[in-house]
């Protein structure tokens, strides 16, 4: 008898236990969105230096919210250039499939920050949508950049064997199906 009422103590502290982490769940939450959203107007801001803060606070944050936002961004075409290369590289860092499209559009921006990063987070990603694409990158890219799209195409499971870049749409489709298998 006398441990059946420990055992309903216990059941019931439990019980309060579980409701309080579910309030300090909920409270997190709350405390996230509206971080969030306090970073979306920052995002907005006038100030490039506080939208390239923004976007990389974006980033360690995640959520959906962010992931949305950062996607505008990569794809915003007015946007500073290295604000776009930061909200390419966070995507990356959440590797969230949703990014891939507009990651693959991102490795035609202007300048060497946005489409390197692009790159590397696609290979982060992982989605086969964007083999493809970094092989067209890193035929018509080189140093760098051209390095991002090869180690992005090799995480995602591309091995190659004296891959030589061809000058036309005929050749890089004959010498990529010779040379650069992906590995199922």
């Amino acid at each position: 008898m006398a441990n059946k009422g420990k055992i309903g103590v216990s059941n019931q502290v439990l019980s309060i236990v579980k409701k309080q982490a579910k309030g300090n769940a909920t409270m997190v939450d709350l405390e996230t969105q509206s971080k969030v959203k306090i970073i979306l107007t920052e995002l907005r801001h006038v100030s490039k230096d506080k939208r390239r803060t923004a976007v990389m606070k974006l980033g360690m944050i995640g959520g959906d919210q962010a992931l949305h936002a950062l996607i505008r961004t990569v794809d915003n075409h007015q946007e500073d250039l290295i604000v776009r290369g930061r909200a390419a590289l966070m995507l990356g860092k959440l590797k969230d499939d949703r990014a891939v499209l507009p990651l693959i559009r991102a490795l035609q921006a202007p300048g060497f920050q946005t489409p390197c990063h692009a790159a590397q987070a696609l290979g982060k990603i992982g989605d086969p949508r964007a083999i493809d694409a970094l092989l067209a990158f890193a035929e018509n890219s080189r140093g760098k950049t051209r390095d991002a799209a090869l180690q992005a195409l090799r995480q995602l499971g591309c091995e190659f064997a004296g891959l030589q870049f061809a000058q036309s749409e005929r050749e890089r489709h004959l010498i990529s199906n010779k040379y650069v298998q992906h590995k199922e």
